[in-house]
């Protein structure tokens, strides 16, 4: 896994401030692999139902990018309850759980 560990600190930490207590975070994409260089950061949160999703997605990037300096990084949300799309799917089968 290609994240340093106060970057993982960080995602843990807005995913819990924007989505809650219970969300769970997966890395998946290109960083999972230590072989490959570069890539944005793709992010899985799995959530309880949101009462607006697009605020949370904003308050965890503003949360992140307290943290860690801005870049390119992808979120891609499941509500729990709700089937998980064809892609949500790969970063399950894919994704390391932060």
């Amino acid at each position: 896994m290609r994240l340093p560990p106060d970057y993982v600190a960080a995602i843990k930490e807005a995913a819990r401030e924007a989505f809650g207590a219970s969300a769970v975070v997966r890395l998946f994409g290109s960083r999972v692999h230590d072989h490959l260089r570069g890539g944005d950061i793709d992010l899985h949160v799995e959530a309880d139902p949101l009462d607006d999703e697009w605020r949370a997605r904003m308050t965890f990037e503003h949360a992140l990018f307290r943290a860690i300096e801005p870049q390119k990084v992808d979120v891609v949300v499941t509500q729990r309850g709700v089937p998980p799309s064809a892609f949500e799917r790969i970063a399950y089968r894919d994704g390391i759980m932060l």
